[in-house]
């Protein structure tokens, strides 16, 4: 089968687009797909590619109003095969966005043009507009529809704005959310930094510190070993403004995940939370996140009398094409996928 790989800027690493029907279906047969996975894993550590860490499945959209189904797989770090799909990924949707224009898939992409991407993993809907297209790129914003919409309490993860967690012989507070991906947030200045040239150095104590902070939360949910949530320090830059550092297990992220942008964002409008408190009230509605690579500027949407979050937007990003990626697809004899030279 022919693949297509491509890059949103910010995005720790190209995305493998794959047509989902050359694959099993993750809901009738798990574990034949997590196979078939592992012989496409085999293949570009085979090929020299063990740099791409993100998979994503698509084809024609099943629900009603969207073009394309969409499925994304994390590769983890090991020497054994392993893989997260409860997730999501802003950075390779828009990557698929841009990979299917050219399987056809998707009909060219030009600017003006809108396209509704259905989340098979955890049921998101997210509309991506092309602002420019020219030279193999795309510049593409995102938008997380909700509907019905949210009640702002229901983004806590632990039923409270703020939540005290157990770390080394002291507590920390956080904020733990979920919107796009669940994560948690903390202040930076609790773990001594004191401005973004510190948040954005290479500290392997802030580093480890959060980690353990993050398998503490991880713990305290009940989940299961892997990448969720995901956690980011937080600095205020003045109203409506934050610095963010985000891990990307295993290693710092070289910005921000696109969906963790988005949980920030959701997670401002929640009175009380460390995010709420940060940014500053009245920023009406647009938040600005400097990150070690860039600014992001996500907006939100909120209504009602008891408000509810209806819709999460994140402004352009560029996206590269890099051209098809032809890998042989795993056979039902066990035969090993390897990416054509």
């Amino acid at each position: 089968m022919v693949g297509h790989l491509a890059t949103a800027h910010g995005s720790p690493s190209a995305t493998l687009v794959l047509p989902a029907k050359n694959l099993a279906d993750e809901s009738e047969d798990p574990e034949f797909l997590l196979s078939e996975l592992a012989h496409i894993r085999d293949g570009l550590l085979r090929a020299g590619r063990g740099d791409i860490t993100k998979i994503a499945l698509i084809g024609p959209s099943s629900r009603p109003d969207h073009e394309l189904d969409y499925r994304f797989v994390q590769m983890l770090p090991g020497p054994e095969p392993a893989f997260e799909l409860r997730g999501s990924c802003g950075h390779s949707i828009l990557a698929a966005c841009s990979a299917a224009s050219r399987s056809g898939e998707l009909p060219p992409l030009h600017s003006g043009q809108r396209i509704r991407v259905n989340v098979l993993n955890n049921g998101d809907s997210v509309e991506c507009s092309v602002e420019a297209t020219g030279n193999g790129q795309e510049r593409l914003s995102a938008s997380f529809l909700l509907r019905p919409p949210v009640p702002l309490g229901d983004l806590l993860l632990f039923g409270s704005p703020r939540t005290e967690l157990p770390h080394r012989d002291a507590v920390v507070e956080v904020t733990a959310a979920s919107m796009g991906n669940p994560y948690v947030f903390v202040r930076a200045a609790d773990f001594g930094v004191c401005g973004p040239e510190d948040l954005f150095a290479d500290d392997y104590a802030l580093f480890s510190a959060l980690s353990e902070v993050r398998r503490t939360a991880q713990d305290a949910l009940g989940w299961p070993s892997g990448v969720f949530p995901k956690i980011a320090a937080l600095l205020p830059l003045g109203p409506g403004s934050l610095a963010a550092r985000a891990i990307s297990v295993p290693s710092w992220h070289p910005t921000l995940a696109l969906t963790g942008a988005v949980c920030l964002a959701a997670a401002t409008c929640v009175p009380g939370t460390l995010p709420h408190q940060l940014a500053g009230a009245g920023n009406g509605g647009h938040l600005r996140v400097r990150t070690p690579g860039r600014w992001a500027t996500v907006t939100t949407r909120t209504e009602g009398a008891v408000p509810a979050l209806t819709e999460v937007g994140v402004r352009g990003t560029t996206v590269t094409y890099h051209g098809p990626a032809r890998i042989i697809a795993p056979a039902p004899s066990g035969n090993r996928a390897r990416p054509q030279q």
